[in-house]
């Protein structure tokens, strides 16, 4: 896999003129130098539908007079580059307009991405139409006839559907398209149907070539969709809609599939289509930095002028990320993750709790806020599913939703009964049917809080707060202590709800400081918390709620392993992950800093890069180390071990450090 991709964007009407005119090969690979790319996905055929190159399955651009595609491929290869080539699968304007028919409908026969044709915007294609041969056509022809480095197709995935085509379907079945169930079992066959079709266009002629579909977001939980990747591609542009909060959330779950991941970012001060707009260079080396530490390549989004001549500014750019990156990349090829906590994900195994199915803004938030915590308490941690190896973790966490079902309580039980521990917030821990608790978490059920907002008493100190009855606005819920359990918290309401004649000062009534049973409980599986913790943290961002967490967390990590595996004095915007490299025989820990502000409206953006002080590392390991010395400096590094710790410090820094621990004499700095 190659580590420095550009992912060269070229949407481009056929309302502009001299498309590709002032493309050169030399000034394509001095760009390409400049950036220190050494892959860069080029395009056969864009969103408005038309070819860059001669064909007969397509047409080609009809204001492009040379063969685009193959220019830039020859360009690209004579100097090292891969080339792997975009096709647009879900959106081809020109088609839409001669085939209205084969889009995607809801049930008002309105269309997506723009719900008519009377304003400007794409429109995307069923895969249960006749376009899907269409497609097939076209990818077997770029396949086939240029030396690609693989296939990427884009806006694909499960998708909702009511054209005349998916209800004529449905009803040659026996069945109606108001019957939800049986057309979403239509929905997931048509896209695996699509996928058996591009598998065969792209791997009769070429078996190895890398293949991705995007969809924007890989789900978690749906394996059976990822295998239809060679690879994996995390678009995430942090100013793009995505956030700085979902590349970790998708790369910590992304690395335990086992397959290759790129994380793919953009220039842009925003996101796509944007000309004209740059981030800041300390953004694209931070985020950069992101996907190294998360075991993942890197991808960068640009897009290519209509005239074809790469943009300087944009590759100077990408290239003061890139000679960072190109400089660290020894030790972070082929590595796997080490964590002490596996955050089992609410979108992979979120439950629907009797006839109730699950509240989407539930689980997002449950994986967000989980996600939020774990990050700015520097744990080392996975996301896992139902499929996972779970006993290599100390700590199990259930955030917020997820029910106990027979399959799961398998997993756990073995879990448990290796000495790990769980963690389980809300509704979790529950039976589906909610008459009680499946695990030994020290709670017996009684329901659902009626009051909202609620408060938490700990009968712990917080760690920046004195004893205080703390604000939970998420939902909260009704237990008793089990018995031979303990309580670790309690419940307190609100004198009354917020209504029309029963309300308080400017927001919610006070706390009337009158328990109201047992909140927090720790049994012989791990502890519980009778509120929606996450999703409390993700919408509010709680400091109580953090630290209520983190030291529930820590109380569980003492009882299962005696310890954390690390400990590190990193601010709460600090990150920090582990990954071993085993062919190396060393382990290589990734320190990273940068603090997100918002500008403008709703875009948060990186600038700044401050120095972080000396750092201090406790790292827990038995095996005796030979050296520690920092990367890529290869600067050896103070260090004592002693008892099974690791203690050393790292000199200031900025952005990004690299500590390698190095086992044996494999390599020598």
């Amino acid at each position: 896999m190659r580590f420095r991709q550009v992912h060269l964007d070229f949407h481009t009407s056929e309302a502009i003129g001299d498309i590709g005119q002032r493309f050169s090969k030399k000034q394509f690979q001095d760009m390409l130098k400049l950036g220190h790319v050494d892959s860069i996905t080029v395009f056969s055929k864009c969103h408005h539908g038309w070819a860059y190159h001669p064909s007969e399955a397509n047409e080609i651009h009809p204001q492009l007079s040379f063969d685009l595609l193959g220019a830039q491929i020859e360009a690209a290869h004579e100097i090292g580059v891969k080339t792997p080539v975009y096709l647009s699968a879900g959106l081809d304007e020109k088609l839409a307009r001669r085939h209205p028919e084969w889009l995607i409908r809801d049930k008002q026969e309105r269309t997506n991405w723009a719900a008519d044709f009377m304003q400007p915007g794409y429109h995307q294609f069923c895969m249960n139409t006749p376009y899907l041969e269409i497609l097939a056509d076209q990818v077997r022809e770029v396949a086939e006839k240029y030396d690609v480095d693989g296939i990427f197709l884009d806006i694909v995935g499960v998708r909702e559907c009511y054209c005349q085509f998916c209800v004529a379907e449905i009803r040659k079945r026996g069945s109606d398209p108001r019957n939800t169930a049986d057309m979403q079992q239509l929905w997931e066959e048509t896209y695996l149907k699509y996928g058996a079709a591009m598998d065969a266009a792209v791997h009769a002629s070429k078996p190895d070539l890398p293949l991705f579909h995007n969809n924007g977001h890989i789900r978690r939980g749906r394996r059976d969709l990822a295998d239809l990747n060679t690879h994996l591609e995390l678009e995430s542009l942090p100013t793009g809609g995505w956030g700085y909060d979902h590349f970790p959330l998708s790369a910590r779950y992304a690395q335990g599939l086992g397959m290759n991941v790129l994380g793919m970012t953009g220039k842009f001060h925003q996101s796509w289509g944007e000309f004209g707009g740059f981030k800041h260079p300390n953004a694209l080396r931070y985020e950069a930095a992101l996907s190294l530490a998360n075991g993942a390549g890197c991808s960068i989004g640009d897009q290519l002028h209509p005239l074809g001549e790469m943009d300087p500014a944009t590759y100077a750019l990408i290239g003061e990320a890139y000679a960072e990156v190109e400089a660290k990349e020894e030790w972070c090829r082929e590595v796997v993750s080490v964590a002490d906590i596996a955050l089992l994900s609410a979108e992979a195994a979120a439950t629907a709790f009797g006839a109730q199915a699950p509240d989407p803004a539930i689980v997002a938030a449950a994986d967000t806020g989980a996600v939020r915590i774990l990050l700015e308490g520097h744990y080392l941690f996975d996301i896992v599913d139902l499929d996972s190896d779970w006993l290599m973790y100390k700590i199990m966490i259930l955030p917020d939703c997820i029910g106990i079902t027979p399959e799961l309580l398998r997993k756990l039980d073995a879990f448990t009964a290796k000495g790990g521990k769980v963690f389980a917030t809300g509704q979790s821990g529950l039976l589906p049917d909610e008459s009680r608790f499946a695990l030994r978490l020290g709670a017996e059920w009684v329901g659902k809080s009626p009051f909202n907002p609620t408060y938490a008493r700990p009968q712990f100190e917080l760690s920046s707060l004195r004893p205080a009855s703390f604000l939970i606005g998420a939902n909260a819920y009704e237990i008793e202590l089990a018995e031979n359990a303990q309580a670790l918290g309690s419940r307190q309401h609100p004198y009354f709800n917020r209504d029309l004649f029963t309300f308080s000062s400017h927001r919610h009534a006070p706390s009337d400081l009158q328990d109201a049973g047992t909140g927090i409980t720790e049994g012989a599986d791990g502890i519980y918390a009778a509120w929606n913790l996450f999703a409390d943290y993700a919408e509010y961002g709680s400091l109580p709620v953090k630290q209520m967490v983190r030291h529930l967390l820590d109380r569980l990590l003492e009882s299962a392993a005696g310890e954390r595996t690390l400990s590190v004095d990193l601010p709460a915007q600090g990150i920090v992950t582990l990954q071993r490299q085993s062919a190396a025989d060393r382990n290589v820990l990734h320190l990273l800093y940068a603090s997100p502000v918002r500008r403008g409206k709703d875009t948060e953006v990186i600038e700044d890069l401050p120095l972080v002080k000396s750092t201090d590392i406790r790292l827990a390991e038995q095996r005796t180390v030979r050296k520690v010395y920092l990367a890529p400096q290869r600067l050896p590094l103070p260090f004592s071990q002693e008892n099974g710790q690791i203690r050393c410090t790292v000199p200031e820094w900025s952005c990004h450090q690299m500590v390698v621990f190095e086992f044996s004499s494999i390599c020598d700095v």
